[in-house]
């Protein structure tokens, strides 16, 4: 370290920057989506304490808006301080206990970080299989579960790596209940833009993330437990490895009680709430209706230039348009092509299917026709550079 001490260090030798200036993308990627404008003025709004009294009934009036996107009346709904993932490892990580064994699929590249969680979290691992780009099979999983008899099964609704939507979620939960284990949904692409019922289709925990079908930015990440999953939580013999994601803690701060744990991100507290309160004034099941017709569109659109979607109808998730790259096409050159000349974001596979498709987004704020008529055009003109003409 210099002799000389920080204060005596001169001006002209501090890092100089000019203002924030980042551009101005069009976002039609996995996420984050485009926030919307009511959003970035909610987030502006002064701060204050996250004991003071008027922040309590803001996170009163988040917790109701959270109940009525996840359609449920779980007490136990929260907006976890982090991004999905804290949210993902909040659910994973309370119920599941050393010595449980936790049901995982192998169908995507978000199963797989179910099943490092559950390791992490002292679990043992078993697997249903599934081929990436298709959901799970009911009669599958009722043999995993005969095979296992795991305590807690995990699935992915809206699996963001191949762009397939889990049909049968409530023969799903069936199963589960049927052998006494747990459900954990995750649900980081579809809550907000994708049917999901909690309550009606009997999920004990499901999770999600702010900046996909909210149009949120992260660190604010929804998570609900029923009563059954929150006992199982509170009766616990070895306390969860995450002092901060103990949720036997947060009961305190979320809770009636309102007792501090740590210090709430209060601005994306106020985010949240503002997404949250567009979802309530659009209507959950107009605004599934809306991600369905705009994406659809898109859909249509790509098809007709001669494209393919990865996952079949039937299993074809709206909110996340996983489309084949076709032969003699570089994928990465023409989202390159896309985020230099056009402003515009889309992105590449991961995992099992990295190199073989393009993951559009049509979630949020940036589910509208004007993005989709834009992405088409643009799309056509990468697509001519790379000399592909559809036929």
């Amino acid at each position: 370290m210099s002799d000389r001490s920080l204060e005596t260090v001169a001006d002209d030798e501090a890092p100089q920057f000019g203002e924030l200036s980042p551009p101005n993308r069009t976002l039609m990627g996995p996420g984050p989506s485009e926030v919307h404008p009511r959003v970035l003025r909610g987030m502006s709004t002064p701060l204050v304490g996250h004991l003071d009294p008027s922040f309590v009934e803001i996170m009163n009036e988040v917790q109701e808006l959270l109940r009525y996107t996840f359609r449920t009346d779980n007490q136990w709904t929260i907006p976890v301080s982090g991004t999905g993932s804290a949210s993902m490892e909040a659910a994973i990580g309370n119920l599941v206990e050393p010595g449980d064994t936790m049901l995982v699929p192998t169908n995507g590249y978000f199963g797989g970080r179910m099943a490092s969680m559950a390791e992490r979290a002292g679990g043992e691992v078993v697997e249903v299989d599934a081929p990436w780009g298709e959901p799970l099979d009911p009669a599958d999983v009722e043999a995993a579960f005969d095979e296992h008899q795991p305590d807690v099964f995990g699935f992915v609704h809206a699996e963001t790596s191949t762009g397939v939507l889990q049909p049968h979620v409530p023969e799903l939960t069936d199963i589960a209940h049927a052998h006494d284990a747990y459900v954990i949904a995750d649900c980081v692409t579809s809550l907000g833009g994708v049917e999901m019922r909690v309550d009606e289709w009997d999920v004990d925990v499901a999770y999600s993330g702010p900046q996909k079908c909210l149009s949120c930015p992260p660190g604010a990440s929804p998570l609900t437990l029923n009563d059954r999953a929150m006992d199982k939580v509170l009766d616990r013999e070895e306390q969860p490895r995450s002092w901060y994601l103990d949720l036997s803690l947060l009961e305190g701060y979320w809770g009636d009680e309102r007792a501090y744990h740590h210090t709430a991100p209060i601005t994306n507290v106020y985010a949240i709430r503002e997404a949250l309160r567009l979802v309530a004034e659009e209507g959950i099941e107009s605004r599934w209706e809306r991600h369905l017709d705009v994406a659809g569109d898109l859909k249509a659109g790509l098809q007709d230039m001669g494209l393919e979607m990865n996952a079949p109808d039937e299993y074809w998730l709206p909110s996340l348009n996983a489309v084949r790259v076709p032969d003699a096409v570089d994928d990465a050159a023409v989202i390159d092509y896309l985020l230099e000349e056009y402003d515009l974001e889309i992105a590449s596979g991961l995992g099992d299917l990295a190199g073989d498709i393009w993951r559009i987004g049509c979630m949020g704020y940036s589910a509208r026709p004007q993005n989709v008529e834009f992405l088409l055009a643009t799309m056509e003109d990468a697509l001519a550079e790379q000399g592909f003409d559809g036929a």
